[in-house]
């Protein structure tokens, strides 16, 4: 039986501000989209906890035995630099800022994003879709809501109409505001001068003259609008109708808003069943941001080349600090609860691997089955990452206990308590073992040393000096290292 039928989780919906009992739309397969980046710079740190925080999410789902198919998106057209459909589209600013073509900008930092999210040791989505890959669908559907009559076009534009579309649905529901409250700038800004109100919002920009991204429509030559790229591309792979979508906190509104608006104009139904967003990031208690300094980028956290930090960390420390808060609460990034995190996270591996050297005997003091059945309850409830690993340490003590002698365990409890902590460890939580990766760093580094012994006594010996190449093979074979001498070379074993 899959774990899913064994296992009630529970999941936060934005939407109704509730924990609710999680019921896919198909049995056994779960669909699920999360907004990814706008490749126009590296992806910052805030970033990455959000897509860890889902990574944690698509490992837990799979965990259970779902069939999930996770579609994040790369934005590499339609966001411009506010959001209130002006100025100029990102990406196209840094191409025309460092002279380059656009979609070299999205090269290169869609590379940096993948790399990155590597190191963090995330899984890829089931499908990646870029919104230039999707603009025959977004044209159409743009159709769609203007036969519909929610939306309507305007010198080369076409704009959402937000108060017929509250006039029948609920523009605000996600976010909780009202549309009657919803004031917005005084200042008559250019590119709106052709909406009807202030609240519409673009489906498609007509092009200025100078705009570099441009494609071909009914309405003009000119490039989507932002929000709409998501609701084509979610649709197109998981239905008109799917399970979650997630993203960070400050997507909610307008991005989100939006994304349901168009999704109802257009179809007729609700498009997400569960929406769940990931909260924020703060470096020493502050807001990150690059004008102040008070910030920091994945590369330099495993760098240490920060400020901020007065040593490098791995990236499973990292993300190891991450998962230590609920992904709805706000996380303080810092050197000192780094430290703490890479002692906590060492103190974790070490007791895995000292499973292996327990001793077995009748009767058991640690009820693993019950312990078990907590990491479950912790997960179950809304994804607590904080709760399961304060389990994950409940057994640590427990193993150390037993390990002292002090508590017994019987073999077929520790077989589930090293199955469960594996589990939990790496393929749910995602870490990764950096024990092993030291091991054969070092390994590696003492290969290299004795090469560099053997190369060393070569060169005594071609030199007659057969009392230092007498002195490397012996000192060698004192320390359980063995030189073999043969036509190809010198070759060594470890006894």
């Amino acid at each position: 039986m899959a774990l899913y039928k064994q296992q009630e989780l529970k999941i936060y919906n934005s939407i109704s501000g509730e924990k609710e009992v999680f019921k896919p739309i198909n049995e056994g397969a779960v669909g699920m989209y999360v907004c990814g980046p706008t490749v126009y710079s590296n992806v910052h740190l805030g970033n990455c906890r959000t897509f860890i925080s889902f990574d944690l999410v698509f490992r837990y789902l799979k965990h259970l035995g779902y069939k999930v198919r996770y579609v994040r998106n790369i934005t590499d057209a339609g966001h411009l630099e506010n959001d209130a459909d002006s100025g100029e589209d990102r990406i196209a600013k840094k191409a025309r800022l460092e002279q380059i073509e656009p979609m070299e900008v999205v090269q290169r930092y869609t590379v940096d994003f993948h790399n990155i999210l590597q190191k963090f040791n995330n899984l890829p989505p089931s499908i990646e879709p870029t919104a230039t890959g999707h603009i025959v669908e977004q044209i159409e559907i743009i159709k769609e809501i203007i036969d519909k009559g929610y939306a309507y076009e305007a010198n080369g534009s076409v704009y959402f109409d937000v108060l017929k579309f509250n006039e029948t649905h609920d523009y605000g529901k996600l976010s909780g505001r009202k549309l009657e409250d919803m004031i917005p700038n005084t200042r008559e800004l250019a590119a709106q001068s052709d909406k009807k109100n202030q609240q519409d919002f673009a489906l498609w920009k007509k092009a200025e003259p100078q705009h570099i991204m441009r494609w071909p429509s009914p309405w003009s030559d000119g490039f989507p609008g932002w929000h709409l790229e998501c609701t084509v591309m979610s649709s197109k792979y998981l239905g008109e109708e799917f399970d979650i979508h997630g993203g960070g906190m400050d997507l909610k509104f307008p991005h989100h808003e939006c994304e349901i608006a168009q999704g109802e104009a257009a179809t007729g139904k609700s498009p997400v069943n569960y929406w769940m967003h990931a909260n924020m990031l703060t470096l020493n208690g502050k807001k990150m941001a690059k004008s102040t300094g008070n910030n920091i980028l994945p590369n330099e956290i495993f760098t240490g080349d920060n400020p901020n930090l007065e040593k490098g960390f791995p990236p499973t420390v990292a993300r190891f600090f991450m998962l230590q808060a609920n992904y709805r609460s706000i996380l303080d990034f810092s050197n000192d609860a780094l430290l703490a995190s890479e002692k906590g996270f060492q103190r974790l591996m070490d007791a895995y691997h000292l499973l292996d050297t327990l001793d077995t005997g009748g009767g058991s003091d640690f009820q693993v089955a019950e312990w078990r059945q907590k990491c479950y309850d912790a997960m179950n409830d809304d994804f607590n990452s904080p709760i399961l690993i304060a389990q994950l340490f409940e057994a640590v003590k427990q193993i150390n206990i037993i390990k002292d002698g002090k508590a017994k365990i019987t073999n077929e409890d520790l077989d589930l308590l090293k199955k469960t902590m594996a589990d939990f460890i790496f393929d749910v939580l995602g870490l990764v073992d950096t024990t092993e990766a030291t091991a054969n760093d070092f390994g590696n580094k003492l290969s290299g040393a004795i090469e560099l012994l053997i190369k060393l006594r070569a060169e005594a010996r071609a030199n007659k000096d057969f009392a230092t190449s007498d002195k490397i093979r012996d000192e060698l074979e004192a320390m359980g290292i063995q030189l073999k001498d043969g036509k190809e070379g010198t070759s060594f074993s470890i006894e």
